[in-house]
């Protein structure tokens, strides 16, 4: 089982990580990727990611540790970039790797769900009109979070 956490102003390469995924153990049988990105409209030209090193490392890892125990992954890679991001620039990879596709899959939901409102980042949208604006928490995010406590794997 191998545990891979990085916070990084880089771009990632999916590839290279989906393939890093697929061969840590021979007990793979499926690997599920979640790749988000700056999503534009409204005038956004960009998104400030923030966030409180140390802290948001081992928030990252104490989910990945979560995610591993709770569906047997055979490995679990969570990157999050922070800096200024241009529309359409990749934020976050959520790679999960397990004997079997449900497994890997449904981690994958798991881990996302979970970091949206679990790990200590700040966003900060930049317009086209020159106006900037925090953005808040949303309700869907917190609830589908919290709807993680309730499933059984």
């Amino acid at each position: 089982m191998s545990v891979h956490v990085r916070v990084q102003a880089e771009p990632f390469d999916v590839g290279v990580e989906t393939a890093r995924l697929s061969v840590l153990s021979s007990h793979t049988g499926g690997v599920g990727v979640f790749v988000g990105q700056v999503r534009g409209g409204h005038g956004l030209l960009a998104m400030t990611l923030e966030h409180y090193p140390g802290m948001t490392e081992a928030a990252l890892n104490t989910l990945a540790q979560e995610a591993i125990a709770r569906f047997e992954l055979t490995g679990c890679t969570l990157i999050h970039r922070i800096g200024r991001l241009q529309v359409g620039a990749g934020i976050v990879f959520v790679g999960a790797a397990a004997p079997h596709r449900g497994a890997a899959l449904t981690a994958t939901s798991f881990l996302i769900d979970r970091l949206k409102t679990g790990a200590p980042f700040w966003k900060r949208e930049e317009y086209a009109n020159g106006r900037t604006q925090w953005v808040d928490a949303r309700e869907t995010d917190e609830d589908a979070a919290r709807a993680w406590l309730l499933k059984n794997p």
